[in-house]
């Protein structure tokens, strides 16, 4: 078939087809940065991405910026915050102490009190930042409201005591947001943190010991080349499309086989995000304190990172870039497995 009867043949488009046409006919044009920006507004009108978000919730200091950094990442979204009592199960309770002579009832009334108090914590803070309470009584990930909604909330009443209840529940929510750890590694908070990463197949975002001031406007990818960090940026697509600044940091000598950071750059822009990729030599300090020095020093309000490329065990003993990040980061923390 001759070039002319090609080109007077008509090209029906769907509408889809031609927000792409466009979005590409203006990076042809060099215009790469308006481009990226109507893509990224157009991902978040376009559906329900990170919309619903899980707060396990209980009664410390650390929960306040857990729950500010979710209604951050709420806001972005018009997502559904939902909460639950995070508390030991009885029996674990009762193991923890063996010899305080504690009756069943008493440990139940314990429990029912943690129940109480994280309630109240969770509910004062919805009204006090003025968020709405959803009464439709869903749950899960159809509970998002529609695309650009006002950030709302719901609370599960019905959630059992155990920190393992955190992995299975998780799996119908697109992200579940933390408070940081403590540094022990059997400690309550760190078994949930591990049950969230390990068993929900969902992104976890760690929430800093103190309120951010705003999240995901200036991301660090801490791209290592590894298949877990590969999974963590892929979680974090639907932030990436709205992120102002995104840069992919390398640090030699802290990487596994795989594309470089350059290669993730070019994936990304197929994608219509715009990544800077830059590669630093960790010197005396490790990847992860490396890892954060520079993202301070962007001002990054979110640092993406694939979790325990090394085995657990070997960063209980030895330490790790994944530790590292947990005990000493400012930022949130967007972590997967």
């Amino acid at each position: 078939m001759s070039p002319a009867i090609i080109a007077d043949r008509p090209t029906i488009r769907k509408p889809r087809e031609l927000v792409r046409t466009s979005t590409a006919r203006q990076y042809e044009c060099g215009d790469a940065r308006r481009a990226i920006s109507l893509f990224g507004l157009r991902q978040g009108k376009r559906g329900a991405p990170m919309k619903a978000i899980l707060v396990p919730t209980e009664n410390n200091a650390a929960m306040p910026s857990a729950l500010d950094t979710a209604l951050l990442l709420a806001q972005k979204f018009g997502g559904a915050i939902e909460g639950f009592a995070l508390r030991p199960a009885v029996a674990d309770m009762v193991a923890m102490d063996p010899d305080a002579g504690l009756t069943m009832v008493a440990v139940k009334e314990n429990d029912a009190e943690m129940v109480r108090q994280a309630e109240e914590l969770f509910r004062a803070f919805m009204q006090r930042h003025s968020v709405r309470e959803r009464l439709d009584g869903a749950r899960g990930a159809g509970a998002a409201g529609a695309a650009g909604a006002a950030p709302s909330w719901t609370w599960l009443k019905s959630a059992p005591s155990g920190h393992d209840f955190v992995g299975s529940y998780g799996r119908v929510f697109d992200v579940i947001v933390l408070s940081r750890p403590e540094a022990e590694w059997q400690s309550p908070s760190m078994v949930t943190l591990e049950s969230a990463l390990f068993e929900s197949g969902r992104p976890v975002v760690i929430a800093p010991p103190a309120a951010p001031r705003s999240f995901a406007s200036n991301v660090l990818i801490a791209w290592n080349c590894s298949t877990e960090q590969a999974r963590a940026t892929a979680f974090a697509m639907p932030l990436l499309h709205l992120a102002e600044r995104v840069t992919i940091l390398t640090v030699e000598g802290a990487t596994v086989p795989g594309p470089s950071g350059e290669e993730m750059a070019r994936s990304l822009a197929i994608n219509g995000i715009a990544a800077e990729p830059i590669t630093m030599a960790a010197g005396k300090a490790g990847a992860g304190e490396t890892i954060l020095t520079r993202a301070a020093e962007l001002g990054c309000d979110l640092v993406i990172k694939g979790a325990y490329t090394q085995s657990r065990l070997r960063q209980m003993i030895f330490g790790g870039t994944t530790r590292h990040i947990l005990a000493h980061a400012k930022v949130p923390v967007l972590m997967a497995h």
